[in-house]
């Protein structure tokens, strides 16, 4: 009897042993490579995550080419707004990104090297007007994807303040975040609401810039 005593002791403490083990696999399987979790990382959130990337640095690096290639002062002061401004929003993504073990593209995807290239091979009017188009179609695709991932009461109250344009107004009218159960998604998300007032201010600035553009064409 002794000797069963024992044997159970032992055959449990091998089950004990064996349940630890798969926990541990199947908490591993969750974790990336950098020890966070990302079993609950969408494709769609993946998808955000690389073309928000992209259209930031698309934005930088088509306005540091517009900053040595322009001759216009408005187009110049435009291209130093975006250089400034731009990679603020870049840098919370990445930190966002990397809590979240997302990746984050380094280069320009091959749409927007053509466009950068196209642009390299402009000079005078002609740069600025292929220019302040990329900005407004760019723009407006940016602001397209935030807005899907904002709740859309605050931000159609926002936008009829910003129409006003009383800046204290607009800081004062908060944009919320879509709400998610998914803790990655509602991050981007929050990301995505902080993100969206100057996203828009820059639409608005770059179609004015546009208009002028064209204006200057047409004197």
């Amino acid at each position: 009897m002794r000797g069963m005593g024992v044997f159970a002791v032992a055959l449990a403490a091998t089950l004990v042993a064996g349940c630890n083990k798969e926990n541990a696999a199947r908490n591993d399987s969750t974790v990336g490579t950098a020890g966070r979790v990302d079993g609950n990382v969408r494709d769609a959130d993946r998808a955000f995550v690389k073309d928000a990337a992209i259209a930031n640095m698309a934005e930088i690096e088509l306005s540091r080419s517009a900053l040595d290639r322009s001759p216009s002062a408005d187009v110049k002061k435009f291209a130093q707004m975006m250089v400034d401004d731009h990679p603020a929003a870049a840098d919370k993504l990445k930190a966002l990104a990397t809590q979240h073990n997302l990746e984050v593209p380094a280069e320009l995807d091959d749409k927007h090297r053509d466009l950068r290239e196209k642009l390299a091979a402009k000079q005078g009017l002609d740069f600025d007007k292929d220019y302040a188009e990329a900005m407004v179609e760019g723009h407006q695709a940016f602001t397209d994807k935030l807005e899907a991932r904002i709740d859309r009461d605050t931000l159609s109250k926002w936008k009829e303040t910003f129409v006003g344009k009383n800046t204290a107004e607009v800081k004062a009218v908060a944009i919320a975040a879509e709400k998610s159960d998914n803790p990655i998604t509602f991050a981007l998300n929050q990301w995505a609401a902080e993100t969206y007032p100057v996203a828009y201010a820059h639409l608005e600035a770059a179609k004015a810039m546009r208009d002028g553009v064209k204006k200057r064409s047409t004197d």
